[in-house]
């Protein structure tokens, strides 16, 4: 069964998708899709070259997969992101 997603999700998963230090597991901790579906939904959402763009970029990037990441390294973030409480999104 595949999830359905409201535009805002769906910006939001490519707002973290699209960010080099954000890694896969945790849009799969907030949204519960793995990363082949991020893939998916970056493939339907963005133009082509965006895609390609994108997925050049983050394959086998370390800071895109919690595994590859060195130690010490946890968690990154901005100090302008918002707080995110599950699957709740604080207003912006």
């Amino acid at each position: 069964m595949k999830k359905e997603f409201t535009s805002i999700e769906i910006d939001r998963i490519i707002e973290m998708a699209w960010e080099d230090r954000t890694p896969f597991e945790a849009i799969t901790f907030q949204f519960h899709i793995s990363e082949q579906e991020v893939i998916e939904i970056m493939r339907n959402e963005m133009k082509l070259s965006s895609f390609k763009m994108w997925r050049q970029r983050v394959q086998g990037r370390s800071t895109k997969h919690a595994k590859l990441r060195a130690n010490g390294i946890d968690r990154f973030k901005c100090t302008q992101q918002k707080q995110i409480s599950g699957n709740k999104m604080a207003k912006r």
